[in-house]
């Protein structure tokens, strides 16, 4: 089974940015969300999309990805659920883990988060300064219903 354990933070510093190895433009958008699983369409810079089952709620998830034709991805956007979710992914490493740090755009400007990808649940990697609250556990951060509620309040 496809399996996602994930740490995620709200940033609250731009230390983080001189440490950047890779960045990707994203758009993504869902076919489907309700509480405990999602069905997304995600594209990587204009030039690669895949679908994503998710299933769970919380750190432990539940998820599949599959490689679909970017014509499909494009077709399927009209069949979405909420707003397209716009956003560029830095990726800062952190020894055996890596940081991957979401500036959104369009509706969800201004909002920063980030997610650090686990291997198993115990794993506790030093977190640097610039993570700010975590929100793992709150619902409102997660992809699927900052699609379909739009940022926080707090945010």
């Amino acid at each position: 089974m496809g399996r996602e354990i994930e740490r995620k933070f709200r940033v609250t510093g731009e230390d983080w940015r001189g440490q950047v190895s890779e960045t990707h433009r994203l758009e993504q958008f869902y076919l489907f969300v309700r509480e405990d699983a999602s069905v997304r369409v995600r594209i990587r810079d204009g030039a690669s999309a895949r679908l994503t089952i998710k299933t769970g709620i919380g750190m432990d998830r539940g998820e599949f990805e599959y490689d679909i034709p970017l014509a499909d991805a494009e077709a399927l956007r009209a069949s979405r659920v909420g707003i397209v979710v716009e956003k560029t992914r830095h990726i800062v490493p952190l020894g055996a883990f890596r940081v991957e740090i979401d500036v959104f755009a369009g509706a969800l400007a201004g909002l920063v988060m980030a997610e650090i990808e686990l291997q198993d649940t115990s794993d506790a990697p030093t977190l640097p300064a610039y993570l700010g609250r975590e929100v793992t556990g709150d619902a409102r951060f997660t992809n699927a219903r900052l699609a379909i509620d739009g940022r926080p309040d707090d945010a």
